[in-house]
C-alpha cells in the first residue's frame, strides 16, 4: 500500500517549494485519533569536496526523506507498522523558511496543545531550543499579519 501523501490546506503536497526549508505536521492516527506533532526539513545541506585545483567546497541541497517519513516517536512508528499507513492522515500546518521557525512554531503547537498533558498525543517529549533573531521575529510578524487578513 502506497503511502498516504502529506497534504496543506486540505491539499495534496507533491513538491516543497524551494523558500521553505521544512515544515510542522500532524499525523492522526484515523482509529483511535490519537496525534503527533512534529516538525520536519524538507532539504538537507549538502557539502563536496572542492574540484581539482580550486579550494572552496561544493555546497547545495539534497531533497529529505519528508514524502515518506512517520515521525521520530517509537509508539506512532509502531501504530503505523501494526494498522498500516492507510490508518494515518499527514497534515503539513505550517511551511517554514527557516529552521528557528520551524522549531518556535512546532513547539508552541505542542505547548498550546498541551501534548505531555493527554494520552490523546504519541508526543512524550517538548525538545526545544530556539533562539530569538531578527529573521525569526520578522517571519512570525508576517504569519501573524497573513493569519489576521
Amino acid at each position: 500500500m502506497e503511502n498516504p501523501s502529506w497534504t496543506f490546506n486540505n491539499k495534496p503536497v507533491d513538491t516543497i517549494p524551494n523558500e521553505y526549508e521544512g515544515f510542522v505536521y500532524l499525523i492522526t492516527n484515523k482509529t483511535t485519533n490519537k496525534k503527533y506533532i512534529g516538525k520536519k526539513l524538507a532539504k538537507f545541506k549538502t557539502t563536496k569536496p572542492p574540484l581539482k585545483g580550486r579550494k572552496n567546497k561544493r555546497r547545495g541541497y539534497k531533497e529529505s526523506d519528508w514524502r515518506d517519513y512517520w515521525g521520530s516517536s517509537d509508539r506512532l512508528q509502531a501504530d503505523v507498522d501494526a494498522l498500516g499507513p492507510q490508518n494515518f492522515t499527514r497534515e503539513i500546518l505550517y511551511l517554514c523558511t527557516g529552521r528557528g521557525e520551524m522549531s518556535y512554531l512546532e513547539a508552541r503547537e505542542q505547548f498550546d496543545r498541551r501534548v505531555l498533558e493527554s494520552d490523546e498525543y504519541y508526543n512524550g517529549i517538548i525538545n526545544v531550543r530556539v533562539g530569538g533573531s531578527d529573521k525569526l521575529r520578522q517571519a512570525l510578524l508576517e504569519r501573524h499579519i497573513k493569519s489576521k487578513a
